[in-house]
């Protein structure tokens, strides 16, 4: 397995930090990947100045295509370890909440279910056109999904018909069919022109110079509803 510094980077660019998810697999969120890139986040924090930016992106063909699912049927426990999963998930979404910066996703590959969950938390998303879907793939592989998932589409994703196409009907969304169901920002050709827009926009928002603490403050008043959801789990795990 790899080591956790093996499973992502992290750049800094003047005030932008750009953290990339490394290697040409399927990013599947098992521990090892989510506490890299907690990990990661922690650094992020402890460097982080007024008017500072996060860009999150991947390597290869996919963003991320969910929980690792091979590893949690690995053993008779599967269920302990969907259970591990979704509780580290829930302390990284939680990190991400907390960011004291603007964050924004560059999503150049596929992201799917839970990567799908990764990729809405960030402030802003981005997305590659001319290949990558965005699929909450639950209803069609037979697994329960997470209240907590739902929670967190509903404050995200305005538009009731969006919730069905995405949750219920687990519709594969390109970036141009998310743009306008309002889940995706701008859409791109392309990865070097998915994270150009990123960085650009990066640019503008660190030139804001934000103070990080009343940004994250704001962040976590206007996104109460999954707040509870994610300390709700953490807190029960003190």
């Amino acid at each position: 397995m790899k080591s956790l510094e093996e499973m992502c980077t992290l750049e800094k660019q003047g005030n932008l930090f750009i953290l990339t998810l490394t290697g040409d697999d399927e990013h599947r969120l098992n521990p090892s990947l989510i506490d890299s890139i907690r990990a990661a986040l922690k650094r992020v924090t402890a460097e982080a100045t007024i008017g500072s930016a996060l860009i999150t992106t991947a390597q290869g063909k996919f963003f991320s295509n969910g929980y690792d699912l091979a590893w949690a049927t690995d053993t008779v426990s599967d269920q302990t370890r969907l259970t591990l999963m979704d509780s580290k998930l829930k302390s990284l979404i939680f990190d991400l909440f907390n960011m004291p910066m603007p964050t924004i996703v560059a999503i150049t590959g596929h992201a799917s279910a839970a990567g799908f969950i990764l990729a809405l938390s960030h402030d802003y998303v981005l997305m590659r056109k001319d290949r990558g879907f965005l699929y909450m793939s639950e209803i069609d592989i037979g697994l329960n999904i997470p209240a907590w998932f739902v929670t967190l589409v509903k404050n995200k994703v305005k538009s009731p018909a969006a919730w069905r196409e995405v949750v219920m009907r687990g519709t594969k969304l390109t970036a141009d069919m998310a743009v306008e169901q309002g889940i995706v920002d701008t859409s791109h050709v392309g990865v070097a022109d998915t994270v150009k827009a990123a960085v650009k926009l990066g640019e503008k928002l660190v030139a804001r110079k934000w103070d990080g603490k009343v940004y994250a403050h704001t962040r976590r008043t206007v996104f109460a509803d999954v707040l509870v959801e994610l300390t709700t789990e953490i807190v029960s795990r003190l």
